[in-house]
C-alpha cells in the first residue's frame, strides 16, 4: 500500500447551478480529492486547516474512509474556508459570488512525520508558497509530485508559482490555464513549454471533452464520458486529480503506461462527481458503479481497423 499526501482546502461550499441551489455543504479541493483516492488501497492524509464551525460528523465521515486527519489543524474560535458561486446554463462558466478566506489566511502546512516519506504528493490547488512549504518538509524525494492550481495564481503569484512547478513531476491544469501559464495556443507547444519549466508529464483538462497527457514526444488522450445528467460540475477536476494520485499511489508505478491508467481512472470517478451536488455522489459510490463505468470507457474508445 503506497502513502499519499494531500494537501488542499476543506471548506464550506454554497452552489447554484440551473438544477438548483445549496445552502453550506462539505467542499474543498483536499476533500474531493481525498474521497476519490479512497476508492483505492492507500494510506492517504490530509494537510488542511479548518474552523471551530466545522461539523464533527464532516471530520467523522474523512476518517470513515481510512483518510488520516491528523494534520487537518482545527482553529479555536475560527471560521471555515467559504465559497459561493453560481454557475451558468452551460455550466462550463462560473461566476464566484462569495469567497471568505477565514483560517485559510494564516494556514501553515505541517506534514506529519510518518507521512514525510510519503510516495505520492497532490498538491491541490493554493498559493504556490504553500505548496512549496510542502515539499520543503519531505525528508525524502516522493516517487512523484502532482501540482494543481489555476489562473488566479498565474495572475498574482507567477514568480512563486514558477519556482514550484520547478520542483514537481506533474501540473495539471485546464486548457485556458495552459494558454495563459505559456502564451501558446497550441496545447502540444503549450504543453513542450511546460516541460522546459521542469514537469516531466502534463495533464490538460479540457472538461467535458476529456483530458490530455503529455510526455516528452508521447501524447495519450482520455475522454469525458457522455453523460445523460451534470448536476454540478464543483469538484470534478480536484475528483479526477483524487483518481489520478490514488490510483499512482495503490499501484507504485509511474511509468507513463501507468500514468495512462490513472488519467482514465481519474476521468472515471470525475465523471459520477457532477451527477450531484458538492461530495454528495462520492459519498453513496460503489465498487460495482465504478468498474461498470470503466468499461464504458473502454468501450468509447475500443475498434479494430485493418491498415491497407
Amino acid at each position: 500500500m503506497g502513502k499519499l499526501l494531500i494537501v488542499g482546502t476543506v471548506a464550506f461550499d454554497a452552489i447554484e447551478t440551473p438544477f438548483g441551489k445549496t445552502d453550506k455543504i462539505l467542499g474543498g479541493a483536499a476533500t474531493f480529492i481525498g474521497l476519490a483516492a479512497s476508492q483505492f488501497d492507500v494510506d492517504a492524509a490530509i494537510v488542511s486547516v479548518v474552523g471551530e464551525d466545522f461539523p464533527k460528523a464532516y471530520l467523522d465521515l474523512l476518517e470513515d474512509r481510512n483518510i488520516d486527519i491528523s494534520a487537518l489543524e482545527v482553529v479555536k474560535g475560527g471560521k471555515t474556508f467559504f465559497w459561493k458561486g453560481k454557475y451558468h446554463n452551460d455550466l462550463n462558466s462560473r461566476d464566484t459570488l462569495v469567497t471568505e478566506l477565514n483560517v485559510l489566511a494564516d494556514f501553515k502546512p505541517l506534514v506529519p512525520n510518518n507521512y514525510k516519506d510519503s510516495d505520492v504528493v497532490m498538491l491541490g490547488n493554493l498559493h504556490p508558497n504553500i505548496q512549496m512549504s510542502v515539499i520543503d518538509q519531505m525528508e525524502k524525494r516522493p516517487k512523484i509530485i502532482i501540482l494543481d492550481t489555476m489562473n488566479f495564481w498565474m495572475d498574482h503569484t507567477l514568480p512563486e508559482l514558477t519556482e514550484v512547478v520547478k520542483k514537481i513531476d506533474v501540473l495539471t491544469i485546464n486548457d485556458e490555464e495552459a494558454r495563459q501559464l505559456t502564451g501558446e495556443y497550441s496545447l502540444v507547444k503549450a504543453a513542450q513549454k511546460i516541460f522546459q519549466m521542469g514537469p516531466d508529464y502534463v495533464v490538460i483538462k479540457k472538461g467535458e471533452h476529456g483530458a490530455l497527457l503529455f510526455h516528452e514526444e508521447q501524447v495519450f488522450f482520455a475522454p469525458a464520458l457522455p453523460l445523460e445528467d451534470v448536476f454540478d460540475p464543483t469538484g470534478a477536476g480536484d475528483t479526477f486529480a483524487g483518481g489520478f494520485s490514488g490510483y499512482l499511489a495503490a499501484s507504485e508505478d509511474v511509468s507513463f503506461d501507468n500514468l495512462k491508467k490513472a488519467v482514465i481512472h481519474g476521468s472515471n470517478l470525475a465523471s459520477f462527481s457532477v451527477e450531484k451536488f458538492g461530495t454528495e455522489r462520492m459519498l453513496d459510490l460503489g465498487r460495482d458503479e465504478i468498474n461498470s463505468r470503466l468499461h464504458q470507457f473502454k468501450a468509447l474508445t475500443q475498434f479494430e481497423i485493418e491498415l491497407q
